[in-house]
Parts: structure tokens; C-alpha cells; sequence
């Protein structure tokens, strides 16, 4: 019954096209302006997100920040990020494991969203 071309007809094999010639693409010349600009805005988040680490380091504030996040104040929470004063705004996800930061610059003006953000997970829980 399975050995019969009337119940499985064989399919053709099927070779990739060859082309006999090289294919040479060209490419637009590169901007880097938009790149270069990422690379300055990101030295800032990057600043920022090491004050940040340097205020999670404070036994004090991680204390506070934990116990609030344990009962799910998000709005104390988001109150201590504030208190550290950054020039970038943070957003704040936790969960019983492990807590995010997003700091992300606002978007300029004539443009179609931030050039970047720099996103801090790290565990605190099991």
C-alpha cells in the first residue's frame, strides 16, 4: 500500500537557479550622522544608568526600594528613582524575581521615536 505511486507520487527535485554571473549590488553611500548622534546621546544614558547603579548599591535605598516593590507600590517606587534625580526619565517593571529600568531619552522634535535607550535588568529574588 505505501510503495505506490498512486498514493505518494513522487516529487520532482528542484535545483536552485545558477545564475552564470556575479551579482554586484551597490549600496547607497553611507550617513553616519544619525549613528554618530546615538553613540553621543548614548554616552549620556550611560552616565545616568551608572548614577543609578551607584544609588541601588546603597543598602539603605535598596531596602526601601524592595519592601515597596514587594507591596506593589509602583507609585513609591517610581517616587525613589525619582528621588536619585536623573536627567532621563526611568520606567520601573519588577516582579518577585528580578527588577528593569529603562532609561530612554525623549524623542526630537521631526523625528520618528528616541535614538536609544539602555534597559538595566537584574535579579533579586529566586
Amino acid at each position: 500500500m505505501y510503495g505506490y505511486p498512486q498514493y505518494h507520487p513522487s516529487i520532482p527535485n528542484y535545483y536552485g537557479f545558477y545564475t552564470p554571473y556575479p551579482i554586484y549590488r551597490t549600496y547607497p553611500p553611507v550617513d553616519t550622522k544619525v549613528f554618530s548622534s546615538s553613540v553621543k546621546h548614548f554616552r549620556l544614558l550611560m552616565e545616568q544608568g551608572s548614577i543609578l547603579l551607584n544609588k541601588l548599591a546603597e543598602t539603605s535605598f535598596e531596602t526601601k526600594m524592595m519592601n515597596a516593590a514587594q507591596q506593589g507600590k509602583q507609585a513609591e517606587v517610581d517616587q525613589l528613582i525619582k528621588s536619585i534625580g536623573l536627567k532621563v526619565p526611568v520606567t520601573t517593571h519588577y516582579t518577585p524575581s528580578g527588577i528593569k529600568f529603562i532609561l530612554a531619552l525623549p524623542a526630537a522634535p521631526g523625528s520618528f521615536g528616541s535614538c536609544c535607550n539602555l534597559t538595566v535588568s537584574m535579579k533579586w529574588g529566586n
